[in-house]
């Protein structure tokens, strides 16, 4: 089905199982349980806020983002409502988007939320202030936004 979608649906003590057909080195396990605790709780604070968190996502040294690392939310068809990093894509329907190995990541991401709820996808993509995509490892998890199925994630680049 989608043979690059990479999920981590059994959380191990401190550890998470990773699937045989990994082709890319996941974040180191520390590093995937802090991506992880950092979006479950961003998606309780959605669905508490709404759209009304962003302006506290997006800022620097607020807890939401630091170094690389930082929030983004799109609904299920695609559309990007939030990106800390990258405001300039909010709005813009990237479903069909394409990563520099030609990965369709944003369908990934989606399938992943509609399948399990959530988990692991690895895909290319520029670090912040970058141009040259590096290898990145997102979690995504299932939350509304003002009534809208939305998914919310952060990721880690590994490279």
């Amino acid at each position: 089905m989608l043979r690059a979608l990479l999920i981590w649906p059994v959380l191990l003590v401190l550890g998470t199982a990773i699937p045989a057909f990994a082709k890319r080195s996941p974040p180191p396990v520390h590093q995937a349980a802090e991506i992880e605790t950092l979006v479950n709780r961003a998606a309780e604070v959605l669905e508490e806020q709404g759209a009304r968190a962003f302006g506290a996502f997006r800022r620097k040294g607020g807890g939401w983002r630091y170094g690389d690392v930082y929030l983004f939310v799109f609904d299920l068809r695609g559309i990007v409502l939030f990106n800390a990093a990258r405001p300039d894509r909010e709005g813009r329907d990237l479903l069909y988007e394409r990563d520099a190995d030609g990965k369709q990541f944003h369908r990934d991401l989606v399938e992943v939320v509609r399948t399990s709820g959530s988990g692991w996808v690895d895909y290319m993509f520029p670090k912040p202030g970058q141009a040259a995509p590096s290898v990145k490892w997102s979690y995504v998890c299932a939350t509304h936004v003002d009534g809208v199925e939305a998914l919310i994630g952060a990721g880690v680049y590994v490279d």
